[in-house]
């Protein structure tokens, strides 16, 4: 049984940063520690999966790192799309940053009373986002707020001291607390807002606000990792008639993006992966189990080494003895499609790990003995190229796919090999000149794939997407694909019909080749013998396809051949063509014993087709026996 060769990722942040992401997290703390930025709002955008969250991490260590005993950096982390909505985001984000402060100000080796007597009262205040909140529902609805204007409908009562309203008091007393001297040993208070594109609009919306009105002081400084598009398509949401500006008014700027540079100073993208990163992603992904920690950690380093000078994994070269030949096939082998399709996605690269590793894992449970390269391969096409697996599912219904993988690797440039056995297609197919390609161990760079004979035209009947499938490494000619293809359909909830088969044959076609004795027998000979010609023509060559793609339905099907043969005379050349479908390397030492002395003759010259076929070995010794009229049945 062949066991997965990988294991499964978890779907956290990493907590190795395999990427080089480190350059973006430097360059993102050395922007909230410079003196001039004070305060600092800033975006970290990319796509779902792209380490948003890692970088946030990588940025917390190295604040971390860079902060000091007199001059610390209070890192508070937090994700607005875990707050509870009956509290809301301002509340909830306000709350949190003072909490923080709290325990910074209780651990402080000054304990004034002034900082604890500020903290009691900011607290009170929380409340205003509520009162900001209905004031721009009903005074400013469907518009972009203006900041002056929110300031206006929330200011205290004239000669009212002791109230609780009023957002310049909160900011002024909320600075006075950041400025106090149980908190002069913390040089900047950073906080690193997570997954504020999965929020709602409202969510999203409050959350700036109160990063904009309410915190923005000096020695206060926010990361917003998001999407851009996606917090701007949220403030379009909430604020819907503002809307897009049309294309044809160019001169318009569009409001939500507007509102949102106010609040955030510049952007830092996070870039997708390169095709070289893509690559070494995945070399380092599987390798992060099984190496020790001294190899990875040089292998991560010689990795960022190439990135930063140029090169390819082939410049990685030896790691302390570290053998990862099948990691770098593996790579290279499946970087090309998993680069363009998955657009150059961490997140979306693991999960396809993932998907693998389970396959492989239900597969060899289920004793389907493919090698995992092939199950690579084929779950390429299933996960990333749905159409096209749809059409390879076609096939095996049809019992048409070994034929067409045929003349699909012909086409790609993938012809049956030479100095391996004798050809596995019938005589209508004849073989090529191959590479001598290994069927399941690809070379190291997986890209070196020979190429079709410049004589060869294409034939155009594949689409430029099978035909580059087709090219990727291990060659898919004469493997039984059957028991992956049929689990593959019941994950998708596929059904494999033959629609070419009339429907009045499906049942009685499904019950003459199906594994249990009892189905088999429910088709009756007297049943056999009622078939019109045309009938029993289909029947056998839809039982030939069978054959061809299913190798582990040999024993019915050929038993099947026969009895419709001795029920119908008449079909002798149908059974011999249905016979010859089965490919010579796939039959087993039963299947000349089901032949007679008395069959036609050219029933009989299928096994002297098999003979010149076959290698040496006991399945020829046996077609050998059954054409000796001593020794057959």
């Amino acid at each position: 049984m062949t066991e997965p060769i990988l294991a499964l990722w978890s779907d956290d942040p990493a907590q190795v940063d395999l990427l080089s992401f480190d350059a973006v997290a430097k360059t993102v703390t050395d922007a909230l520690l410079d003196e001039a930025l004070d305060p600092v709002a800033l975006g970290l955008s990319g796509s779902w999966g792209s380490g948003k969250t890692t970088v946030l991490g990588l940025v917390a260590q190295e604040l971390d790192q860079r902060g000091t005993p007199d001059g610390k950096v209070l890192v508070i982390q937090t994700d607005p799309w875990r707050y509870d909505p009956a509290t809301g985001a301002k509340e909830s984000l306000i709350a949190e940053v003072l909490a923080s402060l709290a325990d910074e100000v209780n651990r402080s080796e000054t304990k004034t009373d002034k900082a604890k007597k500020l903290l009691g009262r900011l607290a009170k205040r929380i409340d205003w986002a509520k009162a900001i909140k209905l004031a721009a529902s009903s005074s400013l609805t469907l518009q972009i707020p203006d900041f002056d204007k929110l300031v206006e409908l929330v200011k205290p009562k004239e000669g009212d001291e002791d109230s609780v309203r009023g957002l310049e008091a909160f900011r002024d007393e909320f600075a006075q607390l950041i400025q106090s001297d149980d908190l002069k040993h913390v040089q900047a208070v950073v906080v690193l807002v997570d997954d504020l594109d999965r929020c709602l609009p409202e969510t999203v919306v409050e959350s700036l606000e109160a990063m904009r009105l309410f915190l923005a002081v000096p020695k206060m400084s926010f990361v917003i990792a998001a999407d851009e598009e996606r917090v701007a398509d949220a403030i379009r949401t909430r604020f819907a008639a503002t809307g897009r500006p049309e294309e044809s008014d160019v001169d318009r700027q569009d409001p939500a993006t507007l509102y949102l540079h106010k609040i955030v100073q510049t952007t830092i993208p996070l870039p997708a992966l390169s095709h070289f990163d893509t690559q070494a992603y995945l070399l380092l992904l599987q390798l992060q189990g099984a190496a020790g920690t001294e190899q990875l950690t040089a292998l991560i380093d010689r990795c960022a080494q190439i990135r930063r000078n140029g090169g390819t994994v082939d410049d990685i070269g030896a790691i302390n003895g570290l053998a990862m030949e099948e990691e770098l096939a593996f790579a290279s082998r499946l970087t090309p499609l998993l680069y363009e399709k998955l657009h150059g996605n961490p997140r979306y690269i693991k999960r396809f790990l993932n998907d693998l590793c389970v396959r492989q894992s239900v597969a060899s449970r289920r004793g389907i003995t493919l090698d995992p390269s092939v199950v690579a391969k084929l779950m390429t096409l299933e996960a990333l190229m749905k159409p096209e697996f749809k059409l390879l599912l076609g096939w095996f219904a049809k019992g048409e796919m070994r034929d067409q993988l045929a003349r699909l690797e012909d086409e790609a440039g993938r012809p049956a090999a030479t100095d391996t056995a004798p050809d596995l297609d019938p005589p209508a197919h004849a073989d090529g000149a191959g590479d001598g390609e290994p069927a399941v161990r690809p070379r190291r760079d997986g890209r070196r794939v020979p190429e079709p004979p410049a004589t060869a035209p294409t034939s155009g009947q594949f689409s430029q997407a099978m035909v580059r499938w087709a090219k990727l490494a291990p060659p898919l000619r004469g493997l039984d694909l059957s028991p992956y293809l049929t689990l593959a359909a019941s994950f998708a909830g596929v059904t494999l019909i033959d629609e070419s088969l009339p429907e009045r044959l499906r049942d009685i076609a499904a019950n003459l080749l199906s594994e249990s004795t009892r189905e088999r027998a429910s088709v009756t000979d007297e049943e056999l013998e009622k078939l019109g010609a045309g009938d029993a023509a289909d029947l056998l060559r839809h039982i030939g396809r069978t054959l061809r793609d299913q190798p582990a339905k040999q024993k019915a099907g050929v038993n099947a051949i026969f009895r419709i043969l001795r029920g119908q005379p008449g079909v002798v050349s149908d059974a011999r063509d249905a016979l010859l479908m089965l490919p010579p390397s796939d039959i087993t030492l039963a299947t000349p014993l089901q032949f007679k002395r008395d069959d036609p003759a050219e029933i009989r010259s299928v096994l002297t087709t098999w003979k010149e076929r076959l290698p040496e070995g006991p399945v020829k010794r046996a077609v050998e026996s059954a054409l000796n009229p001593q020794g057959g049945a």
